[in-house]
């Protein structure tokens, strides 16, 4: 069976010159931004502060004259585990939101180094480890953090947040609680995508199978599972022995810097999940992004469910532009 490529039906450019606003050669026609990066220094805490007392006493201190954004369809991003992982979602951002010649989003950013050593603590293998574990951890620090830097991002006139880190969603029913602002699921923004792609199953009788492929924490988390079954997909994921024996030892070859063995073992994964009728892979790992290229026949069966994020990020943002214009 032929299937459209999943891209195609987006219209959305699957792959990103990583150089802002190269090529333009006219000043004029470069990207506008209007946003604010506040990057914290690696105890966790903005230049201005020293200690973070609560979401208010951060805001009080991080926020500067005048810095304030207004407007209406202003993007809050949480940076989470990888601030590269965080520009890459920036970029998106900006170049599919002015890709026909608009300005950009408006956009404040919040990134804090400490999640990385926080989330990669031996403290938190428990979460990992069972269903059950996850209620026996004491990730309270984190989701703290993770409700400061929000608090400020709204005080610094964001009116939606997205948070562009698979790992941290695991927590997003505990960040959001509270939040008087749209805050977008990864999970929603992709089963959504997927669902109004209208996907036809590859077997008879049996529903859309969607493949989830991801280091462990992040299925065990199982946001992606929920979101994806909420939508009436049938989830797929790795067995044990795929885990064991190709998922682990292609990400344990992305950081030897061992490109082509952890291709070959992404391709070998893929294929599996094809051989179990899977219409489309969800790549839920930063890591994995861009191994196969562009003209690999597999490529097309992979998304990134960030780039629904992003998709979705801009929706939005275009959606509240256009209330404003009629009001």
């Amino acid at each position: 069976m032929t299937t459209m490529s999943f891209h195609t039906v987006l219209n959305f450019p699957a792959f990103l010159n990583r150089t802002w606003c190269s090529g333009r050669s006219n000043p004029s026609a470069a990207v506008q931004l209007s946003s604010v990066f506040i990057q914290t220094d690696e105890s966790g805490n903005t230049p201005e502060s020293k200690k973070i007392l609560g979401p208010v006493a951060a805001v009080a201190r991080c926020q500067a004259p005048n810095s304030l954004l207004t407007q209406a369809n202003t993007v809050g991003i949480l940076g989470g585990v990888s601030v590269f992982s965080t520009l890459i979602f920036l970029e998106k951002l900006v170049w599919w939101s002015s890709r026909h010649g608009e300005e950009s989003l408006p956009f404040v950013v919040c990134s804090d180094p400490t999640l990385n050593r926080e989330l990669a603590s031996p403290s938190l293998s428990p979460f990992f480890r069972g269903k059950n574990a996850q209620f026996q951890l004491d990730h309270g620090p984190i989701v703290e953090n993770l409700r400061c830097k929000r608090a400020f991002l709204e005080q610094s006139g964001a009116r939606c947040i997205v948070m562009p880190c698979h790992l941290a969603h695991a927590w997003h029913s505990e960040v959001s609680k509270g939040c008087p602002l749209p805050f977008l699921h990864v999970g929603e923004c992709v089963a959504s995508e997927l669902k109004k792609a209208k996907l036809k199953p590859l077997e008879a009788g049996s529903n859309v199978r969607i493949g989830v492929l991801a280091p462990g924490e992040t299925l065990m988390a199982g946001f992606y599972q929920e979101k994806l079954q909420s939508q009436g997909f049938e989830v797929v994921l790795p067995d044990m022995a795929t885990m064991e024996h190709i998922v682990v030892p292609a990400i344990e070859a992305l950081h030897r810097k061992d490109m082509e063995g952890a291709r070959n073992l992404l391709r070998i994964a893929v294929h599996i999940f094809l051989m179990r009728a899977v219409n489309i892979v969800i790549l839920a790992s930063d890591e994995m992004q861009d191994l196969l290229p562009r003209d690999d026949p597999l490529s097309k069966n992979c998304i990134n469910p960030m780039d629904a994020l992003a998709r979705s990020t801009i929706g939005w943002a275009k959606s509240i532009e256009e209330v404003h214009r009629k009001a």
